[in-house]
Parts: C-alpha cells; structure tokens; sequence
C-alpha cells in the first residue's frame, strides 16, 4: 500500500518505514515513516480521525452519555475530567458526524416517500423559542431514516410574545429561510412524482410547491398528543405521521436538552444543531438497523 505524504504530497510518493513509538494516550505502538521527497516523517495515526488528541478514549463514552438523555455536566462528572474538555470532544465529534451524515445522503438518490414538520424547543427561555424542521422517511425501505433537519429561531407566541418583546426585542422568524435551505438540500434527492407528508400548517403547501413542483403533497389534521411520546405521538389508532412523531419522540427521549419539563436547555442554537448531528448519525447507522 502507497502512503503519500501529508507534508509535500508528492505526485510519486515513496516513503520507506522509520521506526515507530508508542503512543502515550492508549499504549499503542504506531509505525513511523519518512518520505524520500521531502525527508519529514509521518505515522500511521497521522490519517487517523483523532491525530493529537489526548484522551481519545474517552470519545466513544462521551458519544454515549450524550446520546442517553445525560446532560454534558453531569457527563463530564462521570467522566471525571472538567466541563471544557467534555464541551471540546462533543464539538470534535459532532463536526465528524455532520460530515458522515453528508456521506450518507450520497447515496441517496431517489427519494420516494418523506415527512416533514417542526419541533419546538428553546434557548435559554421559553421567550426565545427555536424550531428544528426535519426530514423522514416514510417509505418501507427508508422508513424512520433522517434525511436531513435544520435549527431556526422563531418568535415568542401566545402570551408569552409580548414578555419576549419587552425583555429581547424582536426576535427574527428564520422557520421560513431554514426550511426552503432544507427543501433545497433534499430536492435533487427526491424522486420527481414522490409523496410528500406534513401537517395542515398553511405555510408549507407553498414551500413543497416551490421545490417539489411534481410530488404530491398530502396534509393531516394535527391530533392530540399524548403522554407516553411527550406531545410527539398522537391519541389515534392509526397516526398517518407516525414515522415523523415517533422520531420527534426519540428526539425528546435521547437528547437531554430537547426533554420537556428540564433543566438541561440549550445556550446556543448551534449548540443544539451540533447536538442533533451526533444523534442522526446514531439513529440512522445503529437504532434504526436494529429495529428493522
């Protein structure tokens, strides 16, 4: 197997092996090499996902605290190491994450059958509410599958707008924007006559007529929510929307700052984003593997 060099990348690459040393975070002995172009050394963890970082072992525990429904601060003490250093993997992980998310929507190609509809949540307060849109597969073979989610601020409503105004201003409506991003994302994916699902909420018929200007698009009246699925699952036998509501209700079970009635609130829409990342990627490669 040919290694090309990370530093000079030379178009002939020839390295020869360099000894090797043992790395002190894992107690791993590593191979060394040298390129013959530009005589610097490289190793093996050089091309790995985790090059310099210290405490690499603790990824795939942090990975699995966060997607349990447990709070990064109460992680970082069962982990024993300090808030920062917890904060610093998760956004490491969550960055590699989006990234294997793209990968799979590469393969992606002919998207038959989706549903869409919004989550709401919150930044800090109730008076700054936030809307996550997603994407997900309806049909037998992508059933349960995210294709894809994006975070917008929203508007206070109700009788909470007028606090919200008083104490923050006006605060912009992003639900709009994020969704044709997200409808923009998806339409090259999406077969030409596909079956699109949502609510009745008056603002999406013409969104899915903007980007989707052949599929059809079905709406169903919203229903009662019921206790069990937190407001996500709905009080009817048969649940039109069930593979969007039962994901909606994984969101809430497993994500620790998306559960209703908590402490756990998100500080940074980003964050939240970032966040949703690393649960996508585990729903769609490990849960929903399992469940079919």
């Amino acid at each position: 197997m040919k290694r090309i060099c990370p530093h000079c990348k030379s178009s002939e690459p020839r390295c020869s092996k360099f000894g090797s040393f043992v790395r002190p975070s894992d107690g791993r002995r590593l191979k060394r090499f040298q390129c013959h172009h530009c005589r610097r050394t490289f190793s093996e963890a050089t091309f790995q996902r985790c090059y310099r970082q210290k405490k690499r072992y603790l990824n795939p525990r942090i990975r699995e605290l966060l997607l349990s429904c447990v709070s990064q601060r109460r992680a970082a003490k069962l982990l024993k190491i300090s808030r920062t250093t917890l904060v610093r993997k998760f956004l490491f992980e969550a960055r590699w994450a989006k990234i294997d998310n793209l990968k799979d929507m590469e393969t992606v190609t002919s998207l038959t059958s989706f549903q869409f509809d919004d989550l709401e949540t919150f930044e800090h307060t109730k008076l700054k509410p936030l809307s996550v849109i997603a994407a997900v597969g309806a049909s037998e073979c992508d059933n349960r599958r995210i294709f894809g989610f994006r975070v917008a601020r929203m508007p206070a409503k109700g009788v909470l707008a007028k606090r919200s105004r008083e104490k923050y201003g006006p605060r912009p409506d992003q639900r709009r924007q994020k969704r044709h991003e997200l409808f923009q994302f998806l339409a090259p994916k999406v077969a030409q006559y596909a079956l699109i699902a949502s609510d009745e909420n008056p603002h999406y018929p013409p969104s899915v007529k903007k980007f989707f200007p052949e599929a059809t698009h079905k709406t169903v009246k919203g229903q009662r929510g019921c206790v069990v699925g937190q407001g996500e699952l709905k009080k009817i036998g048969f649940d039109p929307l069930f593979s969007l509501n039962h994901t909606f209700a994984m969101f809430r079970a497993n994500i620790s700052r998306l559960v209703r009635k908590t402490w756990n609130t998100t500080k940074l829409p980003e964050r939240l984003e970032a966040h949703i990342e690393l649960y996508v990627r585990y729903h769609n490669r490990v849960l929903i593997p399992q469940m079919a």
